[in-house]
């Protein structure tokens, strides 16, 4: 780049800087009008009984009441009776159900992995960094797979799972975070059929986006993967996840696990003493307000109008500032735009926007241990700044990769 061009770039970037400004776009929470959406439910008519007689405000249905499981039965493909319906965090279940299988083994009569050398666990990346926090606080070792355009490269998905020590593959299968990658019907079926040395191996199938289209009539679809293991005979194989928590309430929603019976017999048994019950009132207002996947998708088509014009003005401006520096994804839903940096420029693009006033995620975070070893790869969530404020944020960015890629390449 010519000096005089870099020149102007830096009084650019110098003005935007002594705005003061400090803007965080750090993570993909929902906006206050996303939030408000589901006021309603919060409304109560003092009826406090669920569907089986039970008064909710009480003890009992330590696995959730019969209108949350239905509710999460339709949203994971799975009947009502293989869901365990949780509090407010997916994530709170995942660490759960891992952290059972670490101390009393997946199955009864399998030996907990805590008491074998070394547990290792296959991550496509990019993926969602509490992913990896989660797998590095519990002593699991994190095997990268690199994602391409339909899911993981299967072909070392499959190598690495002929290892015993391999227990494990954790994912966001639809609209991943943070690439936005659907994974095709092919990388579902190689992965419920593909042989693996653990008998006890386990997908964590975090579907955390399962309805979060940003399109009426454009969008992904994900097949069924617990029918696919099941007709493969690998049933128990998969824990599926979800949540409500960027449906109603980030911070009061209800999530679910649904599984083979098997696994639910067993989580069932393990966590009759772990807790009493969980909070049941909270699981009957979000089915009196969301009874079925129809009242869902009709909610989301209301998130979708709030958030739409987000990803498409930040698509509209990496098109026209960026063209033929780096490439960037374009999701059709989730809560993320991947941006891929050219090589080794990531972590400045990022210490420059955080010196002039807007927080990213830190470069690295969709790699364990925050190793992006391309050093290219930043989360962008549009979803929590209202308009006015991405467009600040997409004022700043394309400079600071210009200034980068100058930086890096001149």
């Amino acid at each position: 780049m010519e000096s005089n061009k870099l020149d102007e770039l830096w009084h650019r970037y110098e003005a935007f800087k002594n705005r003061g400004l400090k803007l965080d776009m750090s993570r993909g929470k929902p906006e206050k009008a996303q939030l408000d959406l589901s006021l309603p439910m919060l409304e109560s008519d003092y009826n406090f009984i669920s569907e089986d007689g039970i008064d909710v405000r009480n003890y009992g249905d330590t696995t959730g009441i019969p209108e949350a499981k239905r509710l999460f039965g339709e949203l994971l493909g799975i009947p009502a009776n293989q869901v365990i319906v949780g509090g407010n965090s997916s994530i709170n279940l995942i660490h759960d159900a891992l952290t059972r299988a670490l101390i009393c083994g997946p199955m009864e009569g399998d030996t907990p992995w805590a008491r074998i050398p070394r547990v290792k666990f296959i991550c496509p990346v990019p993926g969602y960094d509490w992913h990896f926090h989660m797998c590095e606080t519990l002593g699991i070792q994190m095997l990268p797979v690199q994602l391409g355009a339909s899911g993981p490269d299967m072909e070392e998905v499959e190598r690495l799972a002929l290892d015993p020590e391999v227990k494990g593959f954790i994912c966001n299968p639809m609209y991943s975070n943070p690439s936005g990658i659907t994974y095709s019907d092919q990388t579902v079926d190689r992965l419920a059929a593909m042989k693996t040395a653990a008998p006890d191996f386990r997908i964590i199938w975090d579907n955390a986006y399962c309805v979060h289209h940003l399109y009426e009539n454009d969008r992904d679809s994900l097949k069924n993967i617990y029918e696919a293991c099941a007709a493969c005979g690998n049933a128990d194989r998969v824990l599926m996840f979800a949540s409500t928590s960027k449906i109603t309430f980030a911070g009061g929603g209800i999530s679910a696990m649904g599984a083979s019976p098997a696994n639910i017999a067993r989580h069932t048994a393990l966590l009759t003493y772990q807790l009493v019950c969980y909070d049941k009132l909270n699981q009957l207002r979000h089915t009196r307000f969301l009874p079925d996947r129809a009242a869902v998708e009709a909610h989301m088509a209301k998130h979708a109008q709030i958030i739409r014009p987000k990803f498409e003005y930040v698509l509209e401006v990496l098109d026209s500032e960026l063209s033929g520096i780096g490439s960037w994804s374009r999701p059709k839903g989730g809560y993320f735009i991947c941006y891929y940096a050219p090589d080794g420029c990531a972590r400045r693009i990022v210490e420059l926007c955080r010196e002039a006033g807007v927080t990213l995620t830190p470069a690295g975070s969709p790699y364990p241990g925050g190793f992006d070893p391309k050093d290219s790869t930043i989360r962008i969530a549009p979803t929590l700044p209202p308009l006015s404020e991405l467009k600040l944020v997409m004022e700043l960015f394309p400079l600071a990769v210009k200034i980068a890629a100058a930086e890096k390449y001149k």
